[in-house]
């Protein structure tokens, strides 16, 4: 009958042995205002037949997708590191969360961060949770669009993604953000102080001091 379960697919979490790996600084903090929590994971994205891999970086305060990159393979970091340029031309975090993998413990990553002043942050060995507002993010998308659309190829899932990620930042209510959508959140919140139109905005704890 076509009836299949729903179940965790493959793991892309595992480190390299020689990576270095930063301590999890989120403990007990609370993400307070756009661009003080960032969070970055891959997924992967089930075809008709085979995967696609979905990497995105999520505002943990407004829920707001930052930016998204897909590929169809995991062998090097560039659809990673795409998805952390994009991110990085719009605005600098305080803090950068992600797991242990290795496209996260990778030079090049970890490289970017640094040269933007960011505080690097990692989930425990084997702690989903630490980086929950992200693992919440990959339940929606799959139970909302992907196990639904069933993609047959690579472009259909592009622009299935596109056209639900757009929806997710502008359209989808949040009951966590009192029915707001995150995209009136992120920028709602940044308006009083965004710098002319255009200019990239980098902002820590003391832009939001009264």
């Amino acid at each position: 009958m076509g009836i299949e379960a729903i179940f965790p697919g493959p793991n892309l979490s595992k480190r390299a042995k020689s990576a270095a790996v930063y301590p999890y600084l989120l403990r007990n903090v609370t993400a307070n205002f756009p661009n003080h929590v960032w969070g970055i994971d891959i997924t992967y994205i089930r075809l008709q037949q085979g995967w696609m891999y979905l990497v995105a970086v999520l505002d943990w305060y407004s829920r707001y997708i930052i930016s998204w990159q897909l590929d169809d393979t995991l062998e090097m970091p560039l659809f990673v590191l795409a998805a952390v340029d994009q991110a990085l031309s719009q605005a600098n975090p305080v803090i950068w969360n992600s797991d242990q993998g290795s496209h996260f413990t990778s030079s090049q990553y970890i490289d970017r961060l640094k040269n933007a002043d960011i505080q690097i942050s990692m989930d425990g060995k084997g702690r989903a949770i630490d980086n929950i507002f992200t693992e919440r993010l990959w339940r929606t998308i799959k139970y909302e669009e992907v196990y639904l659309k069933e993609y047959a190829n690579p472009r259909q899932a592009r622009q299935g993604l596109a056209t639900y990620i757009h929806f997710y930042n502008h359209q989808r209510l949040h009951q966590a953000l009192d029915y707001a959508t995150p995209a009136e959140i992120y920028f709602g919140y940044l308006l009083p102080i965004t710098q002319q139109q255009g200019e990239k905005t980098s902002l820590t704890s003391a832009d939001f001091v009264s």
